[in-house]
């Protein structure tokens, strides 16, 4: 009988399977006390009250909103939100560049000095690394709750917030990708008497760029569904329209601007694609 059991386990398409259940009970055990912590009960959303709330909720949604006057309103409202995570980036980009020239130990000339210089350079490279990580440890929301206490109601908070913690994110990651790019043509420029931009542009950026413009496309359309978590503080855009919608319990205009912002991001993917196949 034992034999007929080792048989049929040998012959078990995946051979791996033990290790893979062992592995997933392990996963599981781990992320029980987790789970208990974060108080996490799914099972509330199957309580007779709750499923009656989200039904009324819901059927407010259709048909959705579509009148003249709100449509206008709401273009408007979306021009904003794209306006604020289009600029809030670009100061990102102007923040997150020079940090990402120092961080990168591959464009570093100092490499190819004294012990002095090196040590030197070592101590301003870790300062910006510090500083990238000082920028996008602080979540978007949390720089917006802080800016509209400061600047007061409106879109300048919410762009100020992507580009202090968006810089620190496109920082980190462009450091990332440059010093992963293939280092022979960047180091013979360094060492044939070439600048970091040289270097930048000739050496390291024709491989990455590809890369790169993804990443910072990805963080556009990130940017754009942040400004309309922002707008629930206070920060312009369509999310504080929505948020006016919300506390007036109006489904229909809700749905309208889920509508819009589905629309946004598909968008966005089409101008990343885009831009990746140029640049392929």
């Amino acid at each position: 009988m034992s034999m007929v059991v080792n048989a049929a386990i040998s012959r078990h398409p995946d051979p791996a399977w033990r290790g893979r259940i062992t592995a997933s009970l392990i996963a599981l055990i781990l992320l029980w006390p987790l789970l208990i912590a974060s108080e996490f009960k799914p099972w509330i959303l199957l309580d007779a009250q709750s499923l009656g709330a989200t039904w009324h909720f819901l059927a407010s949604f259709f048909p959705p909103a579509h009148s003249k006057d709100f449509l206008v309103l709401l273009m408007q409202d979306t021009w904003q939100t794209i306006a604020i995570a289009t600029a809030g980036l670009t100061l990102a980009l102007l923040g997150a560049i020079p940090l990402t020239l120092l961080a990168t130990e591959s464009l570093s000339i100092s490499r190819l000095e004294s012990d002095r210089m090196r040590l030197a350079s070592a101590v301003v490279r870790q300062g910006a690394r510090w500083l990238l990580v000082l920028l996008r440890s602080v979540p978007e929301l949390v720089w917006a709750l802080l800016l509209v206490r400061i600047l007061g109601l409106g879109p300048t908070a919410g762009v100020l917030a992507i580009a202090l913690t968006y810089s620190g994110m496109l920082g980190k990651v462009y450091a990332e990708i440059l010093e992963s790019s293939e280092a022979h043509a960047t180091q013979s420029l360094l060492k044939n008497g070439s600048g970091r931009l040289a270097a930048l542009f000739y050496g390291v950026l024709p491989a990455s760029a590809s890369e790169l413009v993804s990443y910072t496309t990805f963080r556009w359309e990130c940017a754009i569904r942040g400004s309309v978590v922002m707008g629930f503080v206070g920060a312009g855009g369509i999310g504080q329209r929505m948020d006016e919608s919300m506390k007036m319990l109006a489904g229909d205009e809700v749905s309208t601007m889920l509508i819009i912002f589905v629309l946004l991001v598909a968008c966005a993917d089409l101008v990343s694609t885009f831009l990746r196949k140029r640049l392929s």
